[in-house]
């Protein structure tokens, strides 16, 4: 099979794919990104694209989104073309749908080309207004046009995959039976429980005796629930005296609203009453040692808006946590409240610390749950599984 990835950030989505279609030396695996950072094996041809150029200043606000994806789509149109007339041509085109897939049917016409769709924007029923506030039309023409190149992209693909039901289920009726359900997998053999486990930072060493609370995500933004946690935690540190809680991530918003010269993370430490000596923000780990915050977990907090799944949840759970996460899309897919994790109100604070101090006090209570997590990653979203999946999926286009 010779198979051409597309992604603006290498791997991606594809990590696991990508590296056991290059294990087979039948396979001759190439791929195309903006990402210059990560690096790849050798059994994995990465060809890098540079932009052409920045989304304009005074680019119309409601552009600025599809403009962005088309100079991808362009930049990496240009290094397509290039391979083409040097002879190449692939068997099958997968591709992230964020701009750089655009015009690959312009250049490969008859190749057939996957596309990963990951989310459809919505003004109604997703996280938009999620929090309450009035979605007026200037907002809902904003989002109309932020779809437009997955438009574009669910019209000319040969076939569409989305990682979960609910992100499926934002996209238009008219496309998704074009759409299979099929997430990329988690690495069940990594994300293990380890009672004996050892997370270090700075002069403290951390195992499982210890009470301690972990959140862990790429940014610390109002999508991901960081202000209702930090809430929470202002309530159990007040009769927990013992309570150690750990948070992984940047200080930065990967989705959703940005605060003006301020952060979400600098905004709850100036107005809340926390003990900061018993709060650890460990910033961006290496893998590992994000396992290992997993880990040493007694309770892990996962909460968000009715947006995409993050890996984090899928990580934690494989890994053996007792996880409370917010009742909603698309936690509700993965979690059985009181069976395999815990659901709560994700605005009910006072719910919110009261589960989670349920938890810290009695953690074997809960020892049926945390094995219940990892069956369920293990039987439904095991990357060794999945992986077979995505390459049936591919060989039937192949072989059409």
């Amino acid at each position: 099979m010779k198979i051409l990835f597309l992604h603006r950030n290498f791997p991606g989505q594809f990590k696991f794919l990508a590296r056991a279609l290059a294990k087979d030396p039948a396979n001759e695996v190439c791929f195309v990104t903006n990402n210059t950072a990560t690096k790849t094996t050798a059994k994995i041809n990465k060809i890098i694209y540079k932009l052409k150029r920045d989304v304009p200043k005074d680019c119309h606000k409601y552009l600025r989104f599809y403009e962005e994806a088309i100079i991808h789509g362009q930049s990496a149109a240009e290094i397509l073309i290039q391979m083409k007339k040097q002879g190449y041509k692939p068997d099958i085109i997968y591709g992230h749908t964020w701009g750089c897939t655009l015009f690959v049917k312009d250049i490969f016409p008859d190749v057939p080309l996957i596309c990963y769709f990951e989310w459809f924007y919505n003004a109604e029923g997703a996280d938009v207004g999620f929090d309450g506030k009035n979605v007026d039309v200037d907002m809902r023409a904003k989002l109309r046009c932020k779809n437009s190149h997955l438009l574009l992209d669910l019209v000319s693909c040969d076939y569409g995959i989305s990682p979960t039901e609910w992100q499926k289920s934002q996209f238009p009726q008219l496309f998704r039976n074009k759409i299979e359900v099929l997430h990329d997998g988690i690495d069940t053999d990594i994300c293990i429980p380890n009672e004996d486990v050892k997370f270090k930072f700075n002069d403290k060493v951390f195992t499982r005796r210890d009470e301690i609370l972990t959140y862990a995500t790429r940014g610390m933004e109002e999508y991901r629930g960081f202000p209702e946690f930090m809430k929470a935690v202002e309530k159990l540190q007040k009769t927990r005296p013992y309570l150690q809680v750990i948070i992984g991530g940047e200080d930065r918003v990967c989705y959703g609203r940005h605060l003006i010269n301020d952060t979400f993370k600098q905004k709850m430490l100036r107005e809340l009453d926390l003990d900061l000596s018993r709060i650890h923000f460990v910033g961006d780990l290496s893998y590992p040692e994000y396992i290992k915050l997993l880990q040493v977990s007694r309770c892990h907090v996962y909460l968000t808006y009715p947006f995409v799944l993050s890996w984090s949840l899928l990580e934690a759970m494989s890994a053996g946590c007792c996880i409370v996460a917010s009742d909603t899309a698309p936690v509700k897919e993965v979690i059985q409240d009181s069976c395999n994790g815990i659901l709560t109100d994700f605005y009910n604070i006072d719910l919110l610390a009261q589960k989670i101090n349920s938890i810290l006090e009695e953690p074997e209570k809960y020892s049926n749950i945390r094995m219940l997590a990892r069956k369920t990653i293990k039987n439904n979203y095991d990357k060794n599984i999945l992986v077979k999946k995505h390459i049936e999926i591919l060989q039937k286009f192949i072989h059409k």
